[in-house]
């Protein structure tokens, strides 16, 4: 693969890689498609690829004959997808990383990575690519890990005399803690808020155990933070406007986030210039601290007291039709094809 610096200009092979093995597939699929339709409109060859499903084909020039098509489609199902259904239509195979995906990737001159969760968000993919000298979109496996884990990132947020809500760890199979409530119990390592639930009382604290420690050994209880809800696009060190994020009927939940009509979204947001001053430098902050590269989205909670509070960063922010950063890019004239193109070039200056 050639390891100089592409112009923007020029057309590139481009390896879009969505779905996976994750709790996030479908949202993944949803953005690869975006993102791979933004980039044939802007002129380069593009193929989207399921990281778990993988391809007959080795190389990039045999797949783009054989597979290309001129615009994908996907739309985020209600519920998240059933992963052991996936799993038993190929054989229930264990590997996450499909076949000849290495391959495609290897002979592409870029792997645009539109994954959410799993391996694809939590640095693992990115440290396989690294060996293999892919030239990969988004943050570094020493990044993603520790964005993915928010156990972690929470940590470095306090060191780092950032705020955020309480929390304890709780691991399966441990007495239930005592907790003040309400407050929200959520997987340690997942995203798309699959998992998340909000307890008010110890009933409903043994039953969100219960069902959230289905995603992973390791939860998450925070506090409940109630007030107003933000998210803030990182790209190429600069802060976006700030988006506020208001769901038409309960919490910014799975459904509410990837269905059209149940959010209200607005940016830039209502806030004074020093609150909006202040929570975009910390999402500077947030991103530097955690060693993020090119671009993020850093989410905040601004409490009724007046109070901010920072509540995870996502490395690979989503890109489909209802997603937060290409709302955000728009306000500052970059439109969703623009900005899949900046994606994509800042993975040459790495």
């Amino acid at each position: 693969m050639e390891t100089t610096c592409i112009e923007k200009s020029e057309q590139m092979d481009v390896v879009v890689l969505a779905g996976g093995l994750s709790d996030e597939r479908d949202v993944s699929l949803s953005s690869g498609s975006q993102i791979a339709n933004a980039l044939i409109r802007k002129g380069h060859r593009v193929l989207l690829v399921d990281l778990y499903e993988g391809s007959q084909y080795a190389d990039f020039a045999s797949a783009y004959a054989a597979e290309r098509q001129e615009q994908y489609m996907y739309d985020v199902p209600k519920v998240a997808p059933d992963l052991l259904a996936l799993m038993q239509q190929f054989d229930n195979r264990q590997e996450l990383i499909g076949p000849n995906v290495i391959e495609l990737c290897q002979s592409a001159d870029v792997a645009f990575l539109a994954l959410h969760g799993g391996i694809g968000e939590n640095g693992k993919l990115q440290a396989l690519f690294d060996l293999y000298r892919i030239r990969y979109t988004g943050s570094g496996h020493a990044g993603s890990l520790l964005a993915m884990d928010k156990h972690l990132a929470k940590q470095l947020m306090v060191f780092n005399g950032i705020p955020t809500a309480n929390w304890l760890m709780y691991r399966k199979g441990e007495p239930i803690p005592q907790v003040e409530y309400p407050c929200v119990v959520k997987p340690n390592d997942n995203g798309s808020s699959i998992g998340v639930k909000m307890v008010d009382n110890e009933a409903g604290l043994i039953q969100a155990l219960k069902e959230v420690t289905q995603y992973g050994e390791r939860v998450m209880i925070e506090q409940k933070i109630s007030g107003r809800e933000f998210s803030v696009g990182v790209l190429e060190g600069e802060a976006l406007p700030i988006i506020e994020i208001i769901p038409k009927a309960g919490f910014y939940d799975y459904e509410n986030k990837y269905q059209a009509n149940a959010t209200e979204e607005v940016t830039p947001a209502a806030l004074t210039e020093s609150q909006t001053r202040n929570m975009q430098q910390l999402a500077l902050k947030v991103h530097q601290i955690l060693g993020l590269v090119g671009y993020s989205r850093i989410d905040f909670m601004l409490a009724q007291s007046g109070h901010m509070y920072c509540i995870e960063a996502n490395t690979l922010p989503g890109m489909t039709p209802t997603s937060l950063l290409p709302q955000e890019a728009a306000v500052v004239g970059l439109d969703y094809d623009e900005l899949c193109e900046r994606l994509l070039t800042l993975a040459f200056k790495k």
